[in-house]
Formats: C-alpha cells, sequence, structure tokens
C-alpha cells in the first residue's frame, strides 16, 4: 500500500486580533506556481506549470502548541468541557489546517456566515468557502459552570485535556436553524442531527484552539491519517504537479478505479507530466449503515494489492471529517478541504455526500446538483471540479466501462443494495466488478454482522 510519511509541522499557533470576531489566521500570498483556468470547458488543454494550489487564506493552520507539558499545567487550572467522540473529531480536523484559515470552533459571526453564505470573509475582504458549522454545544449547567472565565479545557471521554479553547464567546444554539439551513428539511431520523444536534446543549462556544497534542485513535490506522502538511509534503517528494482528489465512503469497485485512472489518463494528456490521485476515504462519523472504516481501509489496501490502482500514482490517506449527509452543502466542504490538503482537481459524482430521505422512498437531493453546486460556489473558483463519467458493467466486455446509451441494453448497474446482497449472501459479483481480493473483505465484513443466537445483529468486529 502507498506508504505513509509523517513530519513535524512548524506553523505556530496563536490568537489573532479579530475582525467582525472571527479569529482566521492572517491573509498572506504565497507564490502560486499552477496557473489554470477555473470551471471552463474540463478536459481542454491548461497552461501547465509544477507546484500545489495555494491554501485558503495563503497559509495552512496548525494548532498544535509547541509546549504540551506548559499548557497542561495550564489546563488543569481552567473550567472543563467534555468532548464527544464527533467533538474529537472536529478538534483533529480543525488542529491540523483542513478548515483553513479557521483557527477554531466557531463564534456566532462565523456560524451565521456559514448557515447563510456558505462562506466566510477574511480581514482583507475576500472570502473563502465554509459550508458547514464547526461548532461546539455545551449545556446550562456548563455555561453556568464557565461563568466569567475567558477559556476553558476541552476533555476527552477519560477526562484528559485535549485542548484549550480562549477567547471564548458563548451563544445560543439555533438548532431549527441550525438543521434547516444545512440539511434544507428539518425531517426526523437525519443520521448526523440524531447523533449531535437533537440532545445537544442549547449553547455553542467558540474560541480559539490550542492543541496540546496530535490527535490519534491507537486503532493501527493513524499511519494513513496525514494532515494537509504532511500530504503536500508527500506530493511534493513524489514530485506532483496536479493532485486529483476521490472522497469515499464506499469500498472500490472497478467502476471507481476506472474513473480514477482514465482522470490521470486525461490530465496527462493536457499537458501534466506526474499527476497524481489522492484516494481519501472519509475516517470520522458514518452512519450504521456503512462499511466501518477499519474494512474499507483493508479493502482498498486489496484494491492496491491487486494492481487495480497504481501504488507509484497513488496517495493514500484518511479524512478525519465527520459525515453530515447534506448533499450540496456538505460537498463544497469536502471540496474545500481538499484544497487545503494540496489537491486542484476534484472528483465529484451523482448525489456527492447524498442519502436517501429519511422517511420518504426517495433520494433526499437531486443526484445532480451537487457537481452544479460545486462548479458555481463561492471561494472554490481555484479548484477543477470534474464530474463522474457514468460507469456500468459491460456485459459483453465482462468489465466495468463507461456507459454508451446507444447498446444501454449491453450493461448492467449494480446498485449499492444489490452489491451488499451479494456480499452478505457470499456470492460473487460478475468477474470484473471488483478485484477479486476487495471482493472478499467486503465478504468477511458482512460474514462478521451474522445474527447471534437472539436474532440480534452483532457489531461488526474491526477488520
Amino acid at each position: 500500500m502507498a506508504s505513509a510519511i509523517f513530519v513535524q509541522s512548524s506553523f505556530p499557533s496563536k490568537s489573532l486580533s479579530e475582525s467582525l470576531n472571527t479569529h482566521f489566521f492572517p491573509s498572506f500570498k504565497l507564490p502560486v506556481s499552477l496557473s489554470f483556468k477555473p470551471r471552463t470547458a474540463f478536459w481542454k488543454r491548461l497552461s501547465v506549470r509544477a507546484g500545489l494550489i495555494e491554501p485558503d487564506g495563503g497559509k495552512l493552520v496548525d494548532l498544535h502548541v509547541a509546549e504540551p507539558e506548559l499548557k497542561k499545567r495550564e489546563a488543569a487550572s481552567l473550567p472543563r468541557v467534555k468532548l464527544t467522540r464527533i467533538d474529537l473529531q472536529w478538534v483533529h480536523v480543525l488542529s491540523e489546517g483542513w478548515a483553513s484559515p479557521l483557527a477554531g470552533f466557531m463564534r456566532e459571526s462565523e456560524f451565521l456566515q456559514t448557515l447563510h453564505f456558505n462562506s466566510l470573509r477574511l480581514d482583507d475582504g475576500s472570502f473563502v468557502n465554509m459550508s458547514v458549522p464547526i461548532v461546539l454545544a455545551i449545556g446550562d449547567s456548563q455555561k453556568e459552570m464557565i461563568g466569567a472565565s475567558n477559556k476553558v479545557t476541552l476533555v476527552d471521554s477519560d477526562d484528559n485535556p485535549v485542548a484549550i479553547l480562549t477567547d471564548i464567546e458563548i451563544y445560543k444554539h439555533p438548532k431549527e436553524e441550525r438543521i434547516a439551513r444545512t440539511w434544507g428539511t428539518t425531517a426526523p431520523g437525519l443520521p448526523y442531527v440524531e447523533e449531535t444536534i437533537t440532545n445537544a446543549g442549547n449553547w455553542l462556544i467558540g474560541g480559539d484552539l490550542e492543541v496540546i497534542e496530535p490527535i490519534k485513535y491507537h486503532d493501527g490506522l493513524d499511519r494513513f491519517r496525514l494532515s494537509p502538511v504532511e500530504l503536500r509534503q508527500e506530493f511534493e517528494r513524489r514530485n506532483a504537479d496536479a493532485v486529483f482528489a476521490f472522497q469515499l465512503r464506499n469500498p472500490v469497485h472497478n467502476g471507481h478505479a476506472l474513473l480514477m485512472t482514465d482522470t490521470r489518463r486525461r490530465l496527462l494528456e493536457m499537458g501534466y507530466k506526474n499527476p497524481i490521485l489522492l484516494l481519501h476515504p472519509l475516517g470520522g462519523y458514518t452512519k450504521a449503515d456503512d462499511v466501518p472504516l477499519s474494512w474499507r481501509m483493508k479493502q482498498h489496501e486489496k484494491v492496491l494489492e491487486d494492481g487495480v490502482l497504481d501504488p507509484e500514482t497513488t496517495v493514500v490517506s484518511i479524512f478525519p471529517s465527520p459525515m453530515h449527509y447534506a448533499g450540496p452543502t456538505e460537498v463544497q466542504w469536502h471540496a474545500k478541504a481538499r484544497i487545503n490538503a494540496g489537491a486542484n482537481f476534484y472528483i465529484v459524482g451523482r448525489d456527492p455526500a447524498g442519502m436517501g430521505h429519511p422517511i420518504e422512498k426517495r433520494d433526499l437531493y437531486d443526484a445532480d446538483h451537487g457537481k452544479k453546486v460545486l462548479s458555481m460556489a463561492p471561494g472554490l473558483e481555484r479548484l477543477n471540479i470534474l464530474p463522474f463519467r457514468v460507469a456500468a458493467y459491460d456485459q459483453t466486455e465482462g468489465k466495468m466501462a463507461f456507459f454508451d446509451p446507444s447498446r444501454a441494453q449491453d450493461f448492467l448497474f449494480i446498485s449499492g443494495t444489490k452489491m451488499r446482497t451479494l456480499a452478505k449472501n457470499k456470492e460473487n459479483p460478475p468477474n470484473g466488478f471488483m478485484c477479486p481480493g476487495g471482493w472478499k473483505v467486503l465478504v468477511e465484513y458482512y460474514d462478521s454482522l451474522t445474527p447471534s443466537d437472539n436474532g440480534r445483529i452483532q457489531e461488526a468486529v474491526p477488520a
């Protein structure tokens, strides 16, 4: 599997003077070494020069403190706020600069800009995309306990100090407004809402983050959790002159692989010399019926081992963000975060970040709206959006191929439901649908869900 190289990043962590009571790192311009025409015909020949896209705001945020032991002593004297598992994932996201130039949990001005504009205004008047609120909820008793303190310590489930939140602001948590603006509906049954918002506190607390130590999960997968700084260093080590990102939360089948290899071929035709694929599975919270991260990573490993994707031109890394399933709103966040990781091309498919309607038998979002929104989203103008070509199983060729409407009868569309049914029944899909090693992993995962003696489905064992 593609190797993962970890480095110690060295950007300073500090509080900043605020405009509109925000907390962005200062904007400054780095030399831009890649020029292209955004949003026009995707596969026209572009002016190509080696280099990586500049991060939002001109500089990647790193919120890790220089002296952890000193901060731990300070943390012991402050009021404490306990983080949920998903809160901790957001600390991880913020600490490494995925949301650059955001430097902590959102204050009210940032929260409202995100909800209503899907963007944030920087001190110099420019805008960056920001489509999902990154906020921390607290209850009435916690608010009272914090009192007049200007700082709080954030602790994990074992009461270990994780970070200090400084220059805090506490404001009301408008749950209905947040849900309606983020998901476009307040229908019951939205997974992220039920997990993190419905029973959350009535207040939000924002401020600048000082993260004591890098977030680790000790699940055998930390070596794949490359930060934006580390990814950029890996791309530079490989002499990448273009980076195209592919986000997924499902196993990779040969249709996905066809899309990724065809994208690289087209980039080479455009004049790029060494385009690198960032295969970037989402590693934060996902809903209960998604394949767990450990099993997906094991399956991705087999895809590379079986030669479906080339390890020399593929970087496999875990994106630490939780999943909202908020469709066209959320896909902007996914794209924006990949800019900060160095990607200047983003592959988008049908119904990105979508899900079935929680109470009606239909998709929650129009399948084409995600790619349309990405092509127009404020703050993403520098990113080239690459829409999926539809792939299906070509029964005449015995492999996954791009769908040809002129001979539609030759193609078989294997849905996720069909794939899961085959795997659960230990049946094989048509030859050429998925590499044998990857399919075996999927069968093993569903076999681990075999009902117990009382008829209830057991929780999946880690891969």
